[in-house]
C-alpha cells in the first residue's frame, strides 16, 4: 500500500492530546476519522510523538497507508475538507517509501514554548501562551538553562507517569530569547533533542520561570538535576504555551 507522510498543524485546546482515547476527543482520532471518509478501512496512523492535552503543534508528522495511489496535494485537500471546522490542518503531504516511520525514523524533535510576562491579560494569544504577571530576568534564565544541556539523568524533570525505559537523555538545545510584547515581554524557549521524557519540557520551563522570577538561583537548577528526584523539580508549567515545532529525519520527507 502507498505510504504518505503528513505534516499536521493543530490548536491543542479542544483535544485531550494527540493519542486516541475512548471518551475524550484527540487529534489522532480526528485525522483518522477524516481518512476513513476517504477509505473506510484506512489503518491507524502513527505520529512522531504524542502531545499532551492543550499542547499545540506547528509541524507534527504522522504517516498513513492508503489503498489508493493519491496525488499528495489532492490528499491534503480532501483531508482538510473533512477536518473542518476543527482547528487541525494538513499543511503538507508527501509520498514516502514503506520503510519510513514517523516515530522511529525521526532523529530529532524540536519544541517551542511561549511565556509572556505582562500585567494585563492577553487577548489575541489567550490559550496560546503561558502568562505570568511579574518581570523575569532573561540572563538568570539562560544561566540556569545552561546546566541542562548535554547528556544527563533527567529523573528530576520526568513525570512520575513517564513510561520511557530510561531517564537518560541528551538535550542538544535550550535557547531562550526575549521578544517585545505589547506592554510586556515574550520569552521564547527553543528546545531540541532526539527524544523527550513525559513532561520534561514543561518541567524545564516551570523551573526556569522560578529562576527568572528570583525564587531560584541559576545554580539551583544544577542541584535539582543532580538530585535525580522528582521532588526537587520546580513547578510544572501549564500546557498552553507549548508547541511541537518540528521533527527531523535523515532525509526530509517533504523536500518536494
Amino acid at each position: 500500500m502507498p505510504r504518505y507522510a503528513l505534516k499536521i498543524e493543530y490548536h491543542g485546546a479542544p483535544f485531550s492530546g494527540w493519542q486516541r482515547q475512548k471518551s475524550h476527543p484527540s487529534v489522532q482520532q480526528a485525522v483518522e476519522t477524516a481518512l476513513r471518509k476517504l477509505q473506510s478501512d484506512a489503518p491507524d496512523i502513527t505520529a512522531a510523538g504524542r502531545t499532551d492535552a492543550g499542547v499545540h503543534a506547528l509541524a507534527q508528522v504522522a504517516h498513513c497507508d492508503m489503498l489508493k495511489d493519491w496525488d499528495p496535494f489532492r490528499l491534503s485537500e480532501a483531508l482538510n475538507f473533512h477536518l473542518k471546522p476543527q482547528p487541525i490542518a494538513i499543511v503538507d503531504v508527501s509520498r514516502v517509501t514503506n520503510d519510513f516511520h514517523a516515530r522511529f525514523s525521526a532523529t530529532e524533535r524540536h519544541y517551542m514554548f511561549r511565556l509572556v510576562s505582562r500585567r494585563a491579560p492577553v487577548t489575541h494569544d489567550r490559550g496560546l501562551v503561558w502568562q505570568v504577571p511579574h518581570p523575569l530576568n532573561l540572563g538568570a534564565i539562560q544561566r540556569g538553562a545552561a546546566h541542562l544541556l548535554g547528556n544527563h539523568d533527567f529523573t528530576t524533570f520526568r513525570s512520575t507517569d513517564c513510561q520511557a525505559k530510561s531517564p537518560v537523555k541528551t538535550l542538544d538545545q535550550l535557547d531562550i530569547s526575549a521578544i517585545p510584547y505589547a506592554q510586556g515581554t515574550e520569552y521564547r524557549f527553543h528546545i531540541r533533542a532526539r527524544s523527550f521524557l513525559h513532561n520534561q519540557v514543561r518541567s524545564f520551563v516551570g523551573t526556569l520561570e522560578r529562576v527568572g522570577a528570583g525564587g531560584w538561583a541559576p545554580d539551583d537548577v544544577k542541584s535539582a538535576l543532580l538530585a535525580q528526584d522528582r521532588a526537587a523539580c520546580g513547578p510544572v508549567c501549564p500546557p498552553q504555551g507549548l508547541y511541537l515545532a518540528g521533527v527531523e529525519y535523515p532525509e526530509n520527507p517533504f523536500k518536494n
